[in-house]
């Protein structure tokens, strides 16, 4: 599927991308109810299944079927159809969803993501000339955070924050020895795909923290995927995972920032002591009376 996925028509790429976000659904639902589903006409699914050379939909099944069978349990949930709808009913299955899809989230990072691939990625950021971070909109917090920590011991990251409409601006003298640390899930934001584009171009090696292996960030040269779950029965994906993610990089990029991270982190505890940055519990609070 991600071989042919570039050349397929619009209808067999909706098939497709379902098929590979939802591969539970294609090993336990007939090809129908899948179609149904996916939101496509059953005959798609048969053309889907002849352009990817395979003898038909049952072959094709076997495969995800297979995968069911080996591979290893997990928690699995289910996005509540209309948040309204059971809302009327009581919002507490609401909130055991999210709690359940967080957790099943989180699980994956592990079983699905690795330690190896994290360890790839922040190697990569940790040797880099420079660093760029960029996710906007439901993104920006987790691409935040991991310029704000990572600044209290590196003095080699910018986030592109489009501040004054200036998002893609910073990345002007990018070029190769830089990292670009992008952040995006379906819906994907037009100027993180051009951004993206723009770095690749110029050399910047991509590191790309998003939802699927079709994303279209993984089209730069030689990007690094950082797959994750974002499942949520909020009308807003999960931005959980991404937060997990960025900070366990962070922490290996601490642990191996050596004697140069512990100097600058002090440097950065040293000012903020000077600006009185946050409260002390010796103080006392002034009394605020109405």
């Amino acid at each position: 599927i991600e071989d042919a996925y570039a050349r397929l028509s619009p209808q067999l790429k909706r098939a497709a991308r379902y098929a590979l976000d939802h591969p539970d659904d294609i090993a336990l639902l007939s090809m129908r109810k899948f179609a149904v589903k996916a939101d496509v006409q059953p005959a798609t699914m048969v053309r889907l299944v002849k352009v990817l050379g395979i003898d038909g939909y049952a072959t094709f099944q076997e495969a995800f079927r297979s995968r069911l069978r080996t591979r290893p349990e997990e928690p699995y949930s289910k996005s509540a159809s209309s948040i309204q709808a059971r809302g009327t009913h009581g919002t507490h299955s609401l909130f055991n969803d999210m709690m359940s899809m967080e957790h099943a989230n989180l699980s994956s990072l592990s079983d699905e993501l690795g330690f190896d691939a994290l360890s790839e990625c922040a190697n990569l950021i940790g040797q880099a000339r420079h660093v760029y971070v960029g996710g906007i909109r439901s993104c920006y917090p987790a691409a935040f955070y991991f310029q704000y920590a990572c600044r209290m011991f590196k003095d080699n990251i910018t986030l592109l924050n489009g501040h004054g409409g200036t998002f893609a601006d910073d990345l002007r003298g990018s070029g190769k020895g830089d990292v670009f640390l992008v952040i995006s899930f379906t819906p994907y934001s037009r100027s993180i795909l051009q951004a993206v584009d723009y770095a690749s171009d110029r050399g910047v090696r991509v590191i790309a923290l998003t939802d699927s292996t079709l994303s279209p960030l993984l089209t730069a040269k030689d990007a690094l995927p950082l797959i994750v779950r974002t499942s949520s029965p909020s009308f807003f994906h999960s931005v959980v995972p991404a937060m997990s993610v960025v900070q366990a990089l962070m922490l290996l990029l601490i642990a191996q920032g050596g004697e140069e991270a512990m100097d600058k982190l002090s440097e950065s505890e040293a000012q903020l002591d000077t600006f009185q940055t946050y409260w002390s519990s010796g103080e006392r609070r002034p009394i605020v009376r109405k």
